[in-house]
């Protein structure tokens, strides 16, 4: 069965993801960006990615699908470049997995 993707973050950054077809989410409302994420996750989203900054307003509801296999959440940089959230997310779980931090 095939997923479907999603992108949350400002207009700017997910608006190339509509390209691809994804479905994309611009509001930055603490409260809705939880819903949306909640939402997709319900409606068997596979990949979720979420802006950096995006993602520092709902930490709570980042952490509950981090162990979780589906969705993925994956967060990315906005389009004025990184805060280094994502990478060091991917860090650990990379660390998890493995055993050591092989990036």
């Amino acid at each position: 069965m095939a997923h479907k993707i999603g992108a949350i973050g400002d207009k700017d950054s997910v608006l190339p993801f509509k390209l691809f077809d994804f479905d994309t989410r611009t509001t930055k409302d603490k409260q809705i960006i939880r819903q949306q994420i909640d939402e997709m996750a319900k409606n068997e989203y596979g990949i979720i990615y979420i802006t950096e900054e995006f993602a520092q307003l709902v930490p709570d509801t980042i952490k509950r699908y981090e162990e979780k296999m589906i969705p993925a959440i994956v967060l990315i940089p906005n389009h004025e470049g990184t805060l280094g959230i994502g990478k060091s997310m991917i860090q650990g779980q990379v660390e998890r997995a493995v055993g050591q931090n092989i990036l």
